[in-house]
């Protein structure tokens, strides 16, 4: 597992958000092989940010190389500190003992949301402030930009579909998912677009291919009191539409679906990094969402901690991992077919996690 911790976002009493200068954050990458008991092989002195959605890093199918979007950076402006979009993206060394930061990219600008294909052969890359969609070669950790796509307003996540002939791009203000034709290192935007819920933020695709998961985020990047939904994307139909939207909680953003496909997890932040709201929260939670075919059903809601950002499966799809960001640590879950359990253990990490995501 990947993990990215900002240190430079914080909120205080009034939910107003305090800055901090660069320098603290940190990326790690954690052995998962006993998953009641993580343990961090490698801590990256990397920036990276909190501003999401919280898919901004991840790991190729061989798991041999990692990559990270810097997103938004802070800097000191007369006396204030203010963030400002970045635009680099780091190359990490998996096979390196430890792993190691092996380059730097530049790329357009806020690089957010980024996945491999699943051959590997290729990454993409949202760009929120570009307005953009990079399309990166990947040969091992040699990483280069092959070229970058103009879409019609903020892009700020896109993944691949299985067979990967497709890419799915939520646009965040535009209330809408593209879809990419995909053919090797050419990537095409056809002007088709699905309808999103409003503030379309993350996608999941189900393993098989059949339908798409969103996270619709409801408030911009954050919680308002009401709630907020999953849409259903069907990828089967021609041209892919949503066929259904399912109520999930007030302000989701992480979201992860098993390798198994029978179910995924929406990570709920309900106010908690606000304490002055009147939605105010002292934890998140995940909401349980079970999968048959293309009917997708709201289970039971589980607690975590303060601001839950990223939410990942294991590979073998038996545990669930939530970063809760205010807390510094991860919810660890327990997994038995749909139905899923909070073991009560914690993962501490020395930071605020903001993003994560799993090898396979």
């Amino acid at each position: 597992m990947i993990v990215g911790n900002d240190e430079k976002v914080l909120w205080d009493d009034a939910g107003k958000t305090v800055l901090s200068p660069p320098g603290k954050d940190s990326v790690l990458i954690v052995d998962l092989a006993d998953p009641m008991n993580p343990k961090i092989v490698a801590n990256l002195p990397l920036k990276n940010s909190v501003v999401g959605p919280p898919v901004n890093v991840d790991i190729d199918p061989t798991g041999t190389v990692a990559l990270v979007a810097d997103s938004v950076d802070v800097i000191k402006e007369g006396d204030t500190l203010k963030q400002v979009p970045d635009d680099k993206i780091y190359v990490i060394d998996l096979k390196a003992n430890p792993p190691k930061l092996a380059a730097t990219i530049t790329g357009d600008k806020q690089p957010s949301g980024l996945s491999f294909s699943p051959s590997g052969n290729i990454a993409l890359v949202a760009n929120r402030a570009g307005k953009s969609i990079t399309v990166l070669s990947v040969k091992g950790t040699d990483v280069k930009v092959v070229e970058t796509i103009p879409m019609d307003g903020e892009v700020s996540h896109v993944t691949f579909t299985p067979d990967g002939k497709h890419a799915l791009a939520p646009r965040f203000s535009g209330h809408k998912v593209s879809v990419l034709d995909v053919d090797g290192e050419k990537v095409t935007y056809n002007k088709v677009d699905v309808p999103g819920g409003l503030w379309v933020y993350n996608v999941v695709v189900v393993p098989g291919g059949k339908i798409a998961l969103t996270s619709d985020n409801g408030g911009a990047g954050s919680s308002d009191g009401s709630v907020d939904t999953a849409s259903v994307i069907d990828l089967e139909a021609n041209p892919p539409r949503a066929i259904d939207r399912v109520v999930v909680g007030d302000g989701p953003e992480g979201l992860a679906v098993s390798p198994k496909g029978n179910v995924a997890v929406s990570a709920i932040l309900a106010g908690s990094n606000n304490k002055a709201a009147w939605f105010y929260h002292r934890n998140g939670h995940v909401t349980v969402l079970k999968i048959d075919g293309k009917k997708v059903t709201a289970g039971k809601e589980i607690e975590v901690g303060g601001l839950p950002e990223a939410a990942v499966f294991t590979p073998d799809g038996n545990y669930v991992l939530v970063g809760n960001y205010i807390d510094q640590d991860f919810s660890i879950l327990k997994v038995d077919g749909t139905e899923i359990t909070d073991t009560g253990k914690r993962f501490k990490v020395p930071g605020h996690p903001a993003s994560a995501r799993m090898g396979h």
